[in-house]
């Protein structure tokens, strides 16, 4: 079955250019200008991806974003004519699973698509799903690989697949410093950057989830200059 990838801007040319590249990759593209339009599509399909454009008429894409990530966990690429560290990091925050600045290539576009879908397949028990039964139980944090599962005291994380690859990461190599460029390579499967804040923001994302206090956590511990750990 197709993949169905929904694109969100309201500059038409755009938004019909990515939905030609997409198209001739074999996906089923669901396009739209609004975000009212955007969000009717996706209490009526079954998404695999979602494109959304910073700047909308009637909602920004980061409320968008946000809306879309209360029900669902598919990856969420944000478009935006914006540079700023800010405003991707308030994207990543707010459950963005990565960014392409405009003016942009639809090749590297499509690249990117494809990288999530794969992640997203291979974490959620699609095709090619990891065929690891590891579980891994850290003071209350329950974390199954193969079920692609994570509670906290009973309840049930709704993490998306790159902020539970980031936990199951930490969570294995517990009780050791896993640093910002490790962590990176490991789950994006790209090279780190200095000037990247991609995990700060999805760390930040992951304690929020968790209800644990950004000063004191009690689980994912920043060491300062160094990375983050969870201890034993």
């Amino acid at each position: 079955m197709k993949e169905k990838i929904l694109v969100v801007d309201d500059e038409a040319a755009i938004a019909d250019l990515v939905e030609v590249y997409l198209t001739n990759e074999g996906y089923a593209v669901f396009a739209c200008g609004t975000a009212a339009e955007a969000l009717e599509i996706v209490a009526r399909e079954e998404l695999s991806l979602a494109i959304l454009d910073v700047m909308l008429p009637d909602m920004d894409g980061f409320a968008l974003c946000q809306r879309i990530r209360e029900n669902h966990l598919f990856p969420i690429l944000m478009l935006t004519a914006r540079g700023e560290d800010t405003d991707k990091i308030t994207g990543l925050t707010l459950g963005a699973d990565d960014y392409v600045t405009k003016p942009f290539s639809p090749l590297e576009l499509v690249a990117r698509v494809k990288t999530q879908l794969r992640r997203y397949l291979r974490y959620n028990g699609g095709e090619g799903a990891a065929p690891e039964d590891d579980e891994i139980d850290i003071r209350g944090l329950s974390i199954s690989q193969a079920r692609h599962r994570c509670t906290l005291n009973g309840q049930e994380l709704k993490l998306t697949p790159l902020e539970f690859r980031i936990l199951w990461t930490l969570c294995r190599r517990r009780g050791s410093v896993v640093s910002s460029e490790e962590l990176f390579e490991s789950v994006w499967g790209e090279k780190y950057l200095d000037n990247n804040n991609t995990v700060m923001a999805h760390i930040a994302r992951l304690r929020e989830k968790m209800h644990e206090p950004a000063r004191r956590p009690k689980f994912i511990k920043t060491v300062w200059g160094v990375g983050y750990t969870i201890e034993p």
